[in-house]
């Protein structure tokens, strides 16, 4: 009985001791320390400073295309103008030709965007499979015509005089109707994807066309709506190519295009535009060059919400796996 009691003594003596939880800013349930609620504050401080800075150019250009000449020759940096004037949104939509502009471009962003992902998707997924022939040849093929280009003066001799393309969409339509950098990640992500989906789809009867349509372009829904976005913008906002391969089809110019020529317009010789037009009162040269800014921007940014979802998920896809 002694033994038992003496046993029992020295292991509630030898009993590791329990020292309280440090205050961390650990798993849920613990306190975080005031070095760590500091850090945190000068992290979110700093997040909202670098957030304000990037708004604040675009905050700018949107006060500015509603303020007066006089306003933007004295005060340098505002956000919001003291007098409001209309006279650059006048002067932009006073062209008869701005719509029809808008409307080109919502036709070139749209059917050039599908003829992208078209022809992106159809050279990524026979790449993304090893046991295609040539695959390799084609890959070399491709990172070559990553560094090296046939050049601006060439692309326009094939474009207008042997392809006679010139005036018509398909000339701003089909020269960049593939990224290889984007068809690269796109080949990637379908080569992360798992093979035993295929190989089931092969085991119910599908072929390859019924694969890609019915089991890898669903899953693919984050990738393709993040690279169409990508692929939007660049039409949009493109107006080179137009500009070379419309100049003799004015009724075919994008919005970009139409803009440029009203700033043009804009800020030429006030006497030489009273000499053409007898009528000429003379534009804001610099509030117009804000609205200008706005409505080529506006649209565009309005498309982002609805894509939202799918880009956060696509952003990152197919870059890490070669």
């Amino acid at each position: 009985m002694a033994e038992t009691n003496m046993t029992q003594q020295l292991l509630e003596d030898h009993k590791p001791v329990k020292k309280p939880l440090k205050e961390t800013s650990g798993p849920v349930g613990q306190t975080a320390s005031w070095g760590s609620r500091l850090f945190d504050g000068i992290n979110y401080t700093l997040i909202t400073l670098i957030a304000f800075t990037t708004i604040l150019p675009f905050i700018y250009i949107v006060g500015a295309s509603f303020a007066t000449e006089y306003e933007l020759t004295v005060r340098p940096m505002f956000l919001w103008p003291q007098d409001m004037s209309l006279d650059a949104y006048n002067y932009v939509f006073s062209s008869n030709k701005l719509m029809q502009g808008f409307g080109n471009s919502v036709f070139i962003t749209v059917v050039g965007t599908l003829i992208n992902l078209f022809f992106t998707v159809s050279f990524a997924y026979p790449l993304s499979k090893k046991k295609v022939r040539g695959r390799n040849f084609l890959l070399n093929m491709v990172i070559v015509s990553m560094f090296f280009s046939g050049g601006m003066i060439p692309g326009y001799l094939l474009i207008s005089n042997w392809l006679g393309m010139k005036g018509s969409y398909w000339s701003v339509l089909l020269p960049g109707a593939i990224s290889a950098y984007n068809m690269m990640i796109v080949k990637n992500f379908f080569a992360g994807l798992p093979q035993e989906l295929e190989e089931s789809a092969h085991i119910d009867g599908c072929n390859d066309l019924l694969t890609l349509i019915k089991i890898v372009l669903p899953l693919s829904l984050p990738v393709l709506a993040t690279f169409g976005l990508f692929y939007a913008v660049g039409h949009w906002n493109s107006y080179f190519s137009a500009m070379i391969y419309l100049s003799n089809a004015r009724d075919k110019w994008p919005l970009q295009v139409m803009l440029r020529e009203i700033i043009i317009t804009a800020t030429m010789n006030p006497g030489d535009l009273a000499m053409m037009d007898p009528n000429f009162q003379e534009p804001p040269a610099q509030s117009v060059k804000m609205a200008v800014i706005v409505i080529s921007t506006v649209p565009i940014m309005c498309v982002y919400p609805f894509l939202q979802k799918y880009f956060v998920k696509g952003v990152m896809v197919g870059a890490l796996k070669g």
